[in-house]
């Protein structure tokens, strides 16, 4: 009897044990493809973006005898945010960078284009540029919630791999900490626009 009760409370606690362990895998499998699901919104969004800018620059040659070298610019630094994709198995802080170098180089052009276009009153008045320039705005407003829920995701991830006891099974099953999408450097500072 006492060797029956002995069995029982080993297998029991072997039990739990194999529990805990699946438990976590789980939760780290769940948790990781949260990373990936909110990068990818990321990437939709700044996609989105991205599409709308042809519109816009078609739109303000159409308009305006625009200055040449700010729609090269626009037209270039899409082409380079455009090129940059980051599989979310390879987030590491430099491919985020990288990604968000690029897209601030296009949202510098954006914001000298939609900056200089005040100059122009019958490119502001036509119907075509308020809704590419409104369209823009609800994108940029897409990106911050994005990039938001990233982090978020990348944080409940994070806290998951570093607390006890998943710490343990992410070591042992390859979960590393996430990067986040952090500013890029010199964003605390508004841009000067010059006329």
């Amino acid at each position: 009897m006492k060797n029956k009760t002995l069995l029982i409370g080993v297998g029991a606690v072997v039990l739990l044990l194999a529990l805990l362990v699946l438990s976590s895998y789980n939760g780290l499998v769940h948790k990781d493809q949260a990373v990936a699901t909110a990068w990818a919104q990321v990437e939709a969004d700044y996609q989105r973006r991205s599409d709308l800018v042809p519109n816009l620059v078609s739109t303000v040659k159409g308009a305006a005898a625009f200055e040449s070298n700010t729609l090269t610019a626009v037209t270039e630094a899409r082409a380079k945010a455009t090129s940059i994709q980051i599989d979310a198995s390879k987030l590491t802080a430099e491919n985020i960078a990288a990604y968000e170098k690029a897209q601030s180089g296009l949202s510098g052009a954006l914001g000298k284009l939609l900056a200089i276009s005040e100059n122009y009153p019958q490119l502001t008045a036509t119907e075509s540029f308020r809704g590419l320039q409104t369209q823009l705005e609800g994108t940029e407003n897409r990106i911050a919630v994005s990039r938001k829920d990233f982090n978020a995701a990348v944080q409940s991830y994070n806290v998951s791999t570093k607390t006890f006891p998943g710490s343990l099974f992410a070591s042992l099953f390859g979960f590393a900490p996430k990067t986040y999408f952090d500013a890029v450097a010199g964003s605390d500072t508004a841009p000067e626009v010059k006329f």
